[in-house]
């Protein structure tokens, strides 16, 4: 078993010249992380990204949210339309994608670009590993909460030896997915999405057939109050995709002459057609149940040992979410400059993040706070996706990975001092408009109150950022990004 040595965070095992198994072995622990992958390493084709994406969106959290927009006071056609605009947010995740096979890095190296590279580290240390960890500990203790409901429902109770097993059986498949890295990661999914969609599929032909399509709310909006609340619906729905700057990260294995387009495409298609399918499942299901509990919510509607399998299959959905998420916060773990090797970094992420959830469920449940400053995380998501997106296009995807992997002061991504100042000031300025025009339950703006609770911060944020990053790279430093 070959297992990745790095003893620095730029370089691989096949940088120092070691004839290592390739990241594509399925059996084998993936010997890259952040360095250039080879040319003689990369494999596959942008279709395979389609069911890499599909299975960790095909998720319980879909069925959900799309309740949520019926609670929120909109009609099914008004629910189906925000869950359509939301949705299309996906193409930003899939853009973001083109950048692994032209430099052959991680996302986490790339945005080295947008804000140098010690500015860089500071992004990345905030957004892509302690959001990430956040994400992780939130989506185990959901994991866990289902798996205790799934052996009191099986007949081996839930006390807490039980739990504490249930919490670290989790844990512990998300990290060796995690740790075994893009080989395993490209097999499992395939088979893995297809199971996952055929039983959420079958659950959502039982609630489509209950739900009441000639369903109105109580009280329907009109003017200003439905402008209001579509606006925060589409918000909600696009926070998930906008949070996906990580797409890279899968596709830098494929062969750089790989069609952008095509690597655009099957990615955006992986997020968002299980996005529109079970948002609007969800939407239908709330018409007739609440589906916040799982098991209580199906209960009468589908057959008992159904809801057993579709416990399993929330479980897995959420681990497949998770192994994604663990895998690139060890990528961001080495891009902040911490000297472990990728294995290292995925396991630290992963130690941290099974503290957290067995804190959080045995000891104190301060997830509630987090849960509810990550509803404003649309604030920083949204212009750093959009300065992402922007940089793409300004350089016309021409991303070196060699000069990326330079961290060094003659890196050519020095910039000022080691920041790029055009994609600091963008990213901080975007961020302060677009929380002022955010509208909470945990924080309303001095705009958005002005505005009688009009939440702007999705567009404020992602144009003010993509205008202010073009304008300001030009002023700065007189020329494209390219």
């Amino acid at each position: 078993m070959a297992i990745d040595q790095t003893p620095t965070p730029d370089a691989g095992p096949s940088a120092a010249g070691g004839a290592l198994d390739d990241g594509l072995l399925p059996g084998h622990v993936e010997a890259h992380g952040i360095d250039v992958i080879p040319d003689e390493e990369r494999h596959g084709t942008a279709r395979s990204l389609f069911a890499l994406w599909v299975a960790p969106n095909v998720n319980y959290l879909a069925f959900v949210v799309g309740g949520v927009l019926i609670l929120m006071g909109l009609s099914l056609l008004q629910a189906v339309a925000a869950v359509v605009a939301g949705s299309l947010f996906s193409i930003a995740t899939g853009i973001v994608a083109v950048t692994g096979p032209a430099s052959g890095t991680p996302s986490q190296v790339a945005t080295r670009t947008m804000y140098g590279v010690r500015g860089n580290r500071v992004a990345i240390a905030v957004n892509g590993w302690f959001v990430s960890l956040c994400y992780i500990a939130l989506n185990w203790v959901t994991a866990s909460v289902i798996g205790f409901a799934l052996t009191e429902r099986i007949g081996i109770g839930s006390s807490t030896p039980v739990q504490v097993v249930v919490v670290l059986l989790i844990a512990s498949a998300t990290t060796l997915i995690s740790v075994y890295g893009q080989g395993l990661i490209m097999r499992l999914y395939g088979p893995l999405s297809a199971g996952l969609a055929v039983v959420f599929v079958v659950v959502s032909v039982f609630l489509v057939a209950e739900a009441d399509f000639s369903y109105a709310p109580p009280v329907a909006l009109h003017g200003a109050d439905l402008w209001i609340t579509w606006i925060a619906a589409v918000t909600l729905i696009a926070a998930t995709p906008l949070s996906y700057t990580i797409s890279s990260d899968f596709a830098r294995y494929l062969p750089r002459e790989t069609n952008p387009v095509a690597v655009a495409a099957w990615t955006t298609l992986g997020n968002v057609v299980p996005n529109l399918v079970f948002l609007t499942v969800g939407a239908l299901a709330a018409t007739v149940t609440d589906l916040s509990d799982p098991e209580a919510g199906l209960s009468g509607i589908v057959p008992s040992w159904l809801i057993t399998v579709f416990m399993v299959a929330i479980i897995v959905g959420i681990l497949a979410n998770n192994a994604l998420t663990t895998y690139s916060s060890g990528l961001a773990l080495q891009a902040v400059g911490l000297p472990f090797s990728r294995v290292g970094s995925v396991l630290v992420t992963a130690v941290i993040g099974a503290a957290m959830t067995l804190y959080a469920l045995f000891v104190f449940d301060f997830l509630d706070t987090v849960s509810s400053g990550l509803v404003l995380l649309i604030t920083l998501v949204g212009p750093i996706m959009a300065i992402y997106v922007s940089d793409i296009f300004l350089r016309r995807n021409r991303y070196d990975g060699g000069e990326l992997s330079d961290s060094t002061p003659s890196s050519r991504y020095w910039y000022t001092g080691g920041v790029n100042l055009a994609g600091a000031i963008a990213c901080l300025t975007a961020f302060v408009a677009s929380l002022m025009c955010a509208s909470t339950e945990a924080f309303t703006g001095p705009v958005a109150k002005a505005l009688d609770g009009l939440d702007l911060s999705l567009p404020v944020g992602m144009i003010g950022a993509s205008v202010l990053y073009v304008v300001l790279t030009r002023l700065l430093y007189g020329r494209t990004a390219a």
